[in-house]
This record gives structure tokens, sequence and C-alpha cells, in this order.
């Protein structure tokens, strides 16, 4: 029998410093316990470096009832020492080769912020775990909607690797897994929404239903 296609949820954390972790980790922990969410990414704060180690703990401990995926952005070192299920890197180069060397096969080694679609095959070739579109740079600036449909539409069609669209608004959701995204990214359209819990509930309701019409209109 064949495998319905399903499209799962993938959640980004804010970047987060020390003093953030009491209102924070308790809003993580009901996030992850509300849906089918698949992973979540744990993402410091530039000038928390130095905190690093404490919060992607307390993350981790906060996530320890979800079975969720919980991945630590650019740390692949620290991902291990946490007993995180990974990490999420930038790029094709460097950062990625050791994280693929330190990581792999034990642990999920997935990439992102890939400058085009060479980028991407390259990162696909080094037998990554996933690639991401549509994520925000760094200075906020998030691709526009139409950019990473197409790019996921692109991937869909062709590769194996399983491909992580992110929503910049709760309602890209449905576009990006009609268009063929394994998994649909949230970050600040979940944190910013009244209940992140219903938020969840709709994001996943929405995903669902645009792969399952996906898959019936190739059939």
């Amino acid at each position: 029998m064949a495998v319905a296609p399903s499209c799962r949820l993938y959640l980004l954390t804010p970047p987060l410093g020390l003093a953030d972790l009491a209102a924070f980790a308790p809003r993580f922990a009901a996030a992850l316990a509300a849906g089918d969410v698949a992973s979540a990414l744990v993402r410091i704060a530039p000038e928390a470096q130095g905190d690093a180690k404490r919060i992607a703990e307390r993350m981790v401990e906060a996530a320890a009832r979800a079975d969720a995926a919980i991945l630590i952005e650019g740390e692949p070192r620290l991902a291990a020492r946490v007993g995180a299920d990974g990490a999420h890197v930038s790029g094709v180069g460097d950062p990625l080769s050791d994280a693929l060397a330190s990581l792999h096969p034990e642990r999920i080694v997935g990439v992102g912020a890939l400058r085009g679609r060479d980028d991407a095959m390259t990162a696909g070739e080094a037998d990554v775990d996933y690639v991401m579109f549509g994520e925000p740079r760094r200075d906020g600036w998030t691709p526009p909607l139409a950019e990473t449909v197409e790019r996921v539409a692109w991937w869909a069609e062709i590769f194996q690797t399983p491909c992580v669209a992110y929503a910049a608004r709760l309602d890209d959701v449905a576009a990006l897994a009609a268009a063929g995204a394994d998994f649909v990214a949230l970050g600040d359209a979940l944190w910013s929404a009244p209940s992140a819990e219903q938020a969840i509930a709709a994001a996943e309701d929405a995903a669902r239903k645009a792969a399952a019409a996906r898959a019936e209109a190739s059939a």
C-alpha cells in the first residue's frame, strides 16, 4: 500500500538569551505538544553565545516529552554535548562539512541560507538530512513567497532529500505544502499569534489538506 504524502511542521524559536528562558521554555513545550511537530530549531541570540550551553540544555529539557527532533542552530558540537538530535547550519562551506563530519550518521544535519540552486544541489550531494528554503536572513529580510514556492516545487520534482519551506505568514502554509514541501517551518508568525497552539492546529490542517490535494492532482 502506498504511503500517503504528508507535510509536517518544523518550528524555529526566536533568537534566545538566558533571560528569555523562564517565559519562553513553557511556551515552547506547549507548542510542541499542540500538534504534529516533527522538528524544532533552537536559535541562540548572537549576544548570548557565552550562555549557549545553558540555553540549549534548557530548551532540550523543555522538549523532553515531545516526539520532535530538537536541533541547534550553527552549533554541531554543542548539539552533541547537550543531547540534541542534530544541528542546522548556514551555507555549503566549511561549517556544513564540519557538521557532517562531527554528527553524521548518528545525528541530523540540515542546511539553509542556500544562495541558489547550485548551493542546494551541493548540499543534497553532501548527504544532508534536509534543505531549507525561504528562511529569513540575519537582517530579517525574507524572500517573497512566490520565490520560495518556485524553489520548493523545483526541488520536490527532482530530489529525494527532504525540503523544509519557511512560512513568513500562517497564510503561506498551504501554498508551500501544495508546492511539495515535506515540512513547513514556522517562526515569528507562530510566536506572534494570539495562541501558538491554535496557530499550530490551523497550520497543521492547512498543510495536510494541501499535501493531500497535491497528491490527488498528481495521481
